[in-house]
């Protein structure tokens, strides 16, 4: 089922506006009353149920954009490092089931196509840097190019020293401080 209860929903608005009222500095133009109207439109269902799977897995949503065009809210998972449940898993299904040994439970595409969200681009990883300090400790995958992806390889980032950087890793690759962030457009 990917409908929030009653229930759910007020607990996950709750949640939403706290954040968003102590964090205001990501989403400098855009009020609460924008952001409630858009969660709160019927065709906002099943994005409601994704960005609980953003919260549920540790991932802190939150607004860091509003596109002018469309009027959707583009939310980013905001917690410190990578989100907790989405740790320990390698980049794709390709990746995780060429593993001979030791295959991880789960990959970064898959959770997140389940969760009904999409990986950070290194770009949006950037802008997220751009209004905190995330990853200071962990890692997080990065949408991939096709042309990296298909040779074998995988993007990440996190951030030391006050700067961003990208690094790669064979996509069958993962570790306990390795998660991934989502981006989810409501």
């Amino acid at each position: 089922m990917k409908e929030l209860s009653s229930k759910q929903r007020d607990e996950l608005f709750y949640i939403l506006k706290t954040r968003f009222e102590t964090n205001m500095n990501r989403h400098e133009h855009v009020d609460w009353k924008t952001v409630k109207d858009r969660l709160s439109s019927k065709r906002s269902g099943k994005k409601l149920w994704s960005l609980q799977q953003m919260e549920t897995t540790g991932g802190e949503p939150d607004v860091i954009e509003h596109d002018d065009k469309t009027g959707e809210l583009i939310f980013f998972d905001c917690s410190e490092e990578s989100p907790k449940d989405r740790r320990s898993v390698c980049y794709d299904q390709q990746s995780r089931e060429s593993r001979k040994t030791h295959k991880p439970a789960n990959s970064a595409l898959e959770m997140a196509s389940a969760m009904g969200i999409e990986l950070l681009t290194e770009e949006q990883y950037r802008h997220l840097q751009k209004v905190g300090a995330f990853d200071l400790k962990t890692s997080s995958w990065v949408k991939t190019p096709s042309e990296i992806r298909d040779l074998g390889g995988a993007l990440f980032c996190d951030r030391r020293y006050d700067t961003v950087f990208v690094y790669h890793n064979g996509a069958q690759s993962y570790y306990a401080s390795r998660g991934f962030r989502g981006v989810l457009r409501i």
